[in-house]
């Protein structure tokens, strides 16, 4: 089995390097051309099974490639960054400097106020991970770069690995299932010969 991620088109907060976890806005110009080029390369592949997040950007970005024929799964959302939602790093720490430098000390474990911890994010990926382990063929998931990032650990059984990856906009990164033997196959890849 190939797992496809995709992360969803460019918003013009991500554009600002903000942090967006729940904030629901939808893609931008750009990120629209990103996702239509991809729909173009992904023409002819047949995916078995389509999950989305529930998110404005991930609906938009999974109905470019498929169209409507996808399932919402609340557990494929970013992670809840609470009081930092819409700031960037910067100015995450001006306005919150205690929570930022606690955030700094354990990113891991350390629950943003009215936001969630990374912990949260991966153990709801790993959810989602076991659900889809037992089907076949080819799975596309329209997520979002936090949630990539953590499958990718996964596959290492690493959660300090989150860190390592850079997950791009409108690309795909593709988690191969074979003989209950999980690897990676491609990160940000262009190329849909990697799926044949």
């Amino acid at each position: 089995m190939d797992i496809v991620f995709v992360r969803h088109g460019k918003t013009l907060l991500n554009e600002k390097n903000a942090y967006v976890g729940i904030i629901d806005t939808e893609i931008s110009s750009k990120g629209k051309k990103e996702i239509e080029n991809l729909s173009k390369l992904l023409k002819g592949i047949q995916f078995d099974k389509i999950f989305s997040s529930p998110l404005k950007r991930t609906i938009q970005t999974t109905e470019i490639i498929t169209g409507d024929n996808y399932v919402i799964d609340y557990r494929l959302k970013e992670m809840n960054f609470g009081i930092f939602e819409g700031l960037s790093y910067n100015e995450i720490c001006e306005k919150y400097p205690v929570e930022s430098k606690e955030w700094s000390a354990d990113y891991f474990n350390y629950k943003i106020p009215r936001g969630e911890s990374l912990k949260e994010v991966f153990n709801r990926t790993e959810s989602f991970l076991k659900y889809i382990s037992g089907l076949k063929g080819k799975i596309l998931v329209v997520t979002h770069g936090g949630v990539i990032s953590c499958a990718l650990s996964l596959v290492f059984n690493k959660q300090d690995y989150f860190f390592k990856f850079k997950i791009v906009h409108g690309r795909m990164n593709i988690i191969a299932i074979e003989d209950n033997y999980m690897y990676i196959k491609g990160i940000n890849c262009f190329d849909k010969e990697i799926l044949k």
